[in-house]
Protein backbone atom coordinates (compact mmCIF):
# COMPACT_ATOMS: atom_id res chain seq x y z
CA UNK A 1 0.00 0.00 0.00
CA UNK A 2 1.21 3.51 -0.52
CA UNK A 3 0.12 6.06 1.28
CA UNK A 4 0.32 9.64 1.15
CA UNK A 5 -0.10 11.95 4.03
CA UNK A 6 -1.28 15.62 3.49
CA UNK A 7 1.39 17.39 6.11
CA UNK A 8 4.18 16.89 8.71
CA UNK A 9 2.86 18.19 11.34
CA UNK A 10 1.06 16.88 14.24
CA UNK A 11 -1.30 14.88 13.15
CA UNK A 12 -0.10 13.88 10.02
CA UNK A 13 3.45 13.65 11.17
CA UNK A 14 3.23 11.28 14.60
CA UNK A 15 0.62 9.05 12.61
CA UNK A 16 2.86 8.82 9.43
CA UNK A 17 5.77 8.81 11.32
CA UNK A 18 4.55 5.98 13.22
CA UNK A 19 3.97 4.17 9.82
CA UNK A 20 7.11 4.50 8.67
CA UNK A 21 8.48 2.71 11.61
CA UNK A 22 6.22 -0.25 10.57
CA UNK A 23 7.22 0.20 7.51
CA UNK A 24 4.71 1.67 4.64
CA UNK A 25 5.51 3.08 1.81
CA UNK A 26 4.93 6.75 2.90
CA UNK A 27 5.28 10.18 1.68
CA UNK A 28 4.27 13.32 3.28
CA UNK A 29 2.95 16.17 0.97
CA UNK A 30 4.65 19.60 2.78
CA UNK A 31 5.13 22.88 1.80
CA UNK A 32 8.94 24.31 0.68
CA UNK A 33 9.66 25.30 4.63
CA UNK A 34 9.03 21.95 5.93
CA UNK A 35 10.45 19.92 3.21
CA UNK A 36 13.43 21.49 3.95
CA UNK A 37 13.49 20.95 7.88
CA UNK A 38 12.51 17.41 7.10
CA UNK A 39 15.13 16.90 4.37
CA UNK A 40 17.95 18.37 6.99
CA UNK A 41 16.73 16.86 10.17
CA UNK A 42 14.50 14.28 9.63
CA UNK A 43 10.86 14.06 10.66
CA UNK A 44 11.52 14.27 14.49
CA UNK A 45 9.02 12.89 16.83
CA UNK A 46 9.19 12.93 21.11
CA UNK A 47 6.74 10.99 22.66
CA UNK A 48 6.10 8.75 25.95
CA UNK A 49 5.91 6.00 23.17
CA UNK A 50 8.93 6.46 21.98
CA UNK A 51 11.17 9.48 20.24
CA UNK A 52 12.15 8.78 16.91
CA UNK A 53 13.99 11.05 14.27
CA UNK A 54 12.72 9.34 11.05
CA UNK A 55 14.25 10.21 7.25
CA UNK A 56 11.33 10.44 5.58
CA UNK A 57 10.04 10.95 1.56
CA UNK A 58 9.01 14.00 1.33
CA UNK A 59 7.17 16.08 -2.09
CA UNK A 60 5.89 19.33 -2.76
CA UNK A 61 2.13 19.73 -4.45
CA UNK A 62 3.46 20.28 -7.79
CA UNK A 63 5.29 16.84 -7.68
CA UNK A 64 2.15 14.62 -6.81
CA UNK A 65 1.32 11.86 -9.48
CA UNK A 66 -1.45 9.34 -9.31
CA UNK A 67 0.31 6.34 -7.99
CA UNK A 68 -1.30 6.10 -4.12
CA UNK A 69 -3.49 3.74 -2.89
CA UNK A 70 -4.52 5.80 0.50
CA UNK A 71 -3.93 9.53 1.07
CA UNK A 72 -3.62 10.60 5.12
CA UNK A 73 -5.46 13.77 5.21
CA UNK A 74 -4.46 15.84 8.05
CA UNK A 75 -5.13 19.17 8.22
CA UNK A 76 -7.19 21.85 9.86
CA UNK A 77 -11.08 21.93 8.94
CA UNK A 78 -10.75 25.57 7.76
CA UNK A 79 -7.97 24.16 5.21
CA UNK A 80 -10.48 21.71 3.82
CA UNK A 81 -10.59 23.68 0.18
CA UNK A 82 -6.91 24.44 -0.71
CA UNK A 83 -6.43 20.58 1.07
CA UNK A 84 -8.67 18.92 -1.42
CA UNK A 85 -6.97 20.95 -4.39
CA UNK A 86 -3.13 20.03 -3.58
CA UNK A 87 -3.99 16.35 -3.02
CA UNK A 88 -6.67 16.33 -5.97
CA UNK A 89 -3.38 14.89 -8.50
CA UNK A 90 -2.95 12.06 -5.92
CA UNK A 91 -6.35 11.30 -6.19
CA UNK A 92 -6.77 10.66 -10.00
CA UNK A 93 -6.28 7.25 -10.18
CA UNK A 94 -7.75 4.62 -7.84
CA UNK A 95 -6.53 6.19 -4.29
CA UNK A 96 -9.04 6.26 -1.45
CA UNK A 97 -8.53 9.25 1.40
CA UNK A 98 -8.97 9.11 5.14
CA UNK A 99 -9.35 12.43 6.30
CA UNK A 100 -8.42 13.08 10.40
CA UNK A 101 -9.79 16.13 10.78
CA UNK A 102 -12.79 17.62 13.58
CA UNK A 103 -16.50 17.40 13.02
CA UNK A 104 -17.95 15.36 10.22
CA UNK A 105 -18.75 18.16 7.89
CA UNK A 106 -15.98 17.38 5.14
CA UNK A 107 -17.16 13.77 4.98
CA UNK A 108 -19.98 14.71 2.94
CA UNK A 109 -17.52 17.43 1.03
CA UNK A 110 -15.25 14.55 0.34
CA UNK A 111 -17.75 12.59 -0.93
CA UNK A 112 -19.29 14.70 -3.16
CA UNK A 113 -15.44 15.37 -4.50
CA UNK A 114 -13.94 11.70 -5.04
CA UNK A 115 -17.56 9.92 -4.46
CA UNK A 116 -18.21 8.01 -1.16
CA UNK A 117 -16.35 4.28 -1.76
CA UNK A 118 -13.21 6.36 -1.78
CA UNK A 119 -13.87 8.20 1.67
CA UNK A 120 -12.90 6.05 4.68
CA UNK A 121 -13.83 8.16 7.27
CA UNK A 122 -11.56 8.26 10.51
CA UNK A 123 -10.74 10.15 13.73
CA UNK A 124 -8.08 10.70 16.02
CA UNK A 125 -7.52 10.56 19.99
CA UNK A 126 -3.93 12.52 20.72
CA UNK A 127 -2.46 15.76 21.63
CA UNK A 128 0.23 16.98 20.01
CA UNK A 129 1.83 19.91 18.94
CA UNK A 130 4.41 20.95 16.08
CA UNK A 131 7.65 22.58 17.96
CA UNK A 132 9.07 25.69 16.18
CA UNK A 133 12.44 23.41 15.44
CA UNK A 134 10.04 21.18 13.74
CA UNK A 135 9.52 18.37 16.51
CA UNK A 136 6.10 16.64 16.50
CA UNK A 137 5.31 16.64 20.82
CA UNK A 138 2.79 14.29 22.21
CA UNK A 139 1.77 16.27 25.10
CA UNK A 140 -0.50 12.87 26.45
CA UNK A 141 0.10 9.27 27.25
CA UNK A 142 -3.00 7.76 25.16
CA UNK A 143 -3.08 7.59 21.29
CA UNK A 144 -5.82 6.36 19.26
CA UNK A 145 -7.04 6.13 15.53
CA UNK A 146 -10.43 4.78 14.53
CA UNK A 147 -11.01 4.23 10.74
CA UNK A 148 -13.16 2.01 8.70
CA UNK A 149 -15.38 2.63 5.51
CA UNK A 150 -19.03 4.28 5.36
CA UNK A 151 -20.67 1.04 4.14
CA UNK A 152 -19.11 -1.07 7.17
CA UNK A 153 -17.62 -3.75 5.22
CA UNK A 154 -14.17 -4.47 6.34
CA UNK A 155 -12.62 -4.14 3.24
CA UNK A 156 -9.06 -5.00 1.84
CA UNK A 157 -7.46 -1.32 1.98
CA UNK A 158 -8.79 -1.36 5.79
CA UNK A 159 -7.77 -4.41 6.81
CA UNK A 160 -3.94 -3.88 5.27
CA UNK A 161 -4.15 -0.19 7.19
CA UNK A 162 -4.99 -1.26 10.57
CA UNK A 163 -2.28 -4.58 9.92
CA UNK A 164 0.17 -1.65 9.64
CA UNK A 165 -1.19 0.43 12.86
CA UNK A 166 -0.96 -2.76 14.76
CA UNK A 167 2.32 -2.62 14.22
CA UNK A 168 2.77 0.78 15.91
CA UNK A 169 2.33 1.52 19.50
CA UNK A 170 -1.05 3.69 18.32
CA UNK A 171 -4.23 1.98 19.37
Amino acid sequence: MKILVLGAGGIGGLFGGRLVQAGADLTFLVRENRKRQVAEQGLRIESQFGDAALPVKTKLASELRPDYDLVLLTCKAYDLDSAIEAIRPAMSGTAAVLPLLNGLAHVERLNREFGASRVVPGSARIQLKLTPEGVVRQLNDWQTITFGEQDGVRSPRVTELAALFAKTPVE
